[in-house]
């Protein structure tokens, strides 16, 4: 017979960047101490890590990052609320480079490009 759901998914492993984890605290840490909102910080904070799982278990399914364009769509983005999660596909390895509000100037997303 055929195969499986599981034997045709690639596994991906996920890499965080420590671009994306300073966006990350930033973010939950403005909601938290600057808006005086601790709790709602704790579920986007819970928000943010489903996105990566989902973007973990199938990273092909985001759209491509306009903002960064190149031949082989490697920069991909997810969103989250109102965020957008930048991340780039390089064989079976996926990096998240950082999390920038929708509301930004397209080029802090391309700056996200050097992120390593």
């Amino acid at each position: 017979m055929g195969k499986s759901k599981s034997e045709n998914r690639t596994a991906y492993s996920l890499r965080v960047s420590e671009n994306a984890l300073r966006n990350l605290d930033d973010i939950t840490g403005y909601i938290a101490f600057v808006r005086h909102q601790p709790q709602n910080a704790i579920q986007i904070g819970d928000k943010f890590f489903d996105a990566f799982s989902r973007i973990q278990r199938n990273p092909l399914a985001f759209r491509e990052c306009e903002e960064i364009p190149t031949v082989s769509k490697i920069y991909r983005k997810a969103v989250c609320s109102s965020w957008l999660i930048i991340f780039n596909v390089k064989s079976e390895v996926i990096t998240i480079l950082g999390i920038i509000h929708g509301s930004r100037r397209p080029s802090k997303i391309s700056g996200l490009r050097r992120v390593k």
